[in-house]
């Protein structure tokens, strides 16, 4: 017997129920040693990662063969996949040829260390997307988008397109993300692990250990946001919307964040945010799941102000955890969050403000939206529905590549 536990589809029997759970067992037989792929651009420090990481280990315990790997790239290549990443979500780009050039040739290297013949390949966000060009295929291939593509740079997607429908379906966030597309496009919005280290239930013991261990007050109530050091994410707006509301009310603003392998504008933004401290606004940077989830637990408001958001994952992490969101009016936090039910939409720094006031002042209403906001990610966001909607995405390919499959059909 081996000594790790890993979750399976059984344990989310007491959230999904006795019929779910069964359903979703007998989609998994079908596919036993289906051997697939998912390729993505770092391990860690952004929602794809925390995706694939749980993804691919509760369809390996289901019996699938799921792989998970990694690019390899310069600081250059990850400089211009940045601003691509940038530009898909409405940005300006100087696309020159140098950075056309930068990107291509890192992806045909990787094209040259990676060997392709699984079942079906998965491709997420754009940074390895060119892969495609460098195969002949054997089987169908997937891009998967994880970005807010409701207005892309004009520029950056006519010279995206030709590499987007060389895929033979896309996958996206949201409907409203829609291209219109020549391939099939799939909505399968993300969800979280509830077993994780940084969505499992903790003590009050253990919440306080980590806490306690970076030094963070708990004296006053805790206003925080944990997100990538991003300027979609807004953080200097955090802070002014914190410095307005604490006019009012006494509080300390926590703002966690990480810096992706991939994302090289984070270690500027932290640098900016480090020259906003103060005795009441801790900036830190770490990689501590624990911290995340004992921070969700303890804060009185999590906010994710965030200015474009693909779908943002730390919203559901912290309505898990009873913990009232203010997020921005945007992307996939409007289909997390209804308004005034379970969460508050805000749309500038001043709305912040007021909502962090209102909800740091009324207990009652921080405990009723605690509530509907976990029920809510209970009902839509867990693990076992992203999980279905991939088993029934490969088993629509399943039939067809295995009988009668054409590259490109």
């Amino acid at each position: 017997m081996s000594p790790y536990s890993l979750p399976r589809v059984e344990d989310y029997e007491p959230y999904i129920g006795a019929a779910a759970v069964e359903r979703i067992l007998r989609k998994g037989e079908s596919m036993e040693d289906f051997h697939i792929v998912q390729v993505s651009s770092t391990y860690y420090g952004g929602g794809v990662a925390e995706l694939l990481g749980s993804l691919s280990l509760l369809m390996n315990q289901m019996g699938l063969r799921a792989g998970w790997r990694i690019i390899q790239g310069s600081p250059d290549f990850f400089s211009v996949t940045k601003k691509i990443h940038n530009a898909l979500q409405g940005s300006d780009i100087n696309l020159s040829e140098m950075k056309k050039a930068i990107y291509e040739q890192v992806v045909y290297e990787n094209a040259l260390r990676n060997h392709f013949d699984q079942d079906l390949v998965i491709v997420h966000d754009p940074q390895p997307l060119p892969l495609i060009t460098h195969y002949k295929k054997k089987s169908p291939w997937v891009w998967t988008c994880h970005v807010d593509l409701s207005a892309p740079n004009a520029e950056l997607w006519h010279y995206l397109l030709p590499f987007i429908e060389q895929y033979d379906a896309v996958i996206l966030s949201l409907r409203e993300y829609s291209r219109q597309l020549k391939v099939p496009e799939l909505f399968f919005m993300p969800a979280i692990d509830p077993f994780s280290l940084k969505n499992r239930d903790l003590t009050e013991s253990e919440i306080d250990e980590r806490l306690s261990r970076y030094e963070i007050p708990t004296d006053l109530p805790l206003v925080v946001q944990v997100s990538r050091f991003d300027m979609w994410k807004d953080p200097l707006g955090v802070i002014e919307a914190f410095r307005l509301a604490r006019k009012e009310v006494d509080a300390t603003l926590v703002l966690l964040g990480n810096m992706a392998t991939d994302d090289p504008e984070g270690e500027e933004i932290f640098r900016i945010l480090v020259g906003e401290r103060e005795e009441r606004i801790i900036v830190l940077s770490m990689e501590d799941s624990g911290l995340v989830n004992a921070l969700q637990r303890k804060a009185s408001v999590i906010l994710q102000k965030s200015i474009r958001e693909g779908f943002g994952l730390t919203v559901a992490e912290a309505m898990w955890k009873g913990t009232p969101v203010i997020g921005g009016n945007v992307g996939g936090i409007r289909h997390q969050i209804r308004d005034g039910v379970n969460g508050f939409l805000v749309s500038s720094v001043q709305e912040a403000a007021a909502r962090i006031v209102q909800l740091l002042r009324d207990e009652k209403l921080r405990r009723e939206m605690g509530e509907k906001g976990r029920k809510a990610v209970q009902e839509k966001f867990l693990m076992t529905r992203y999980l279905e909607q991939y088993l029934d995405l490969f088993g629509s390919f399943k039939t067809v590549f295995r009988l009668d499959y054409r590259p490109g059909s």
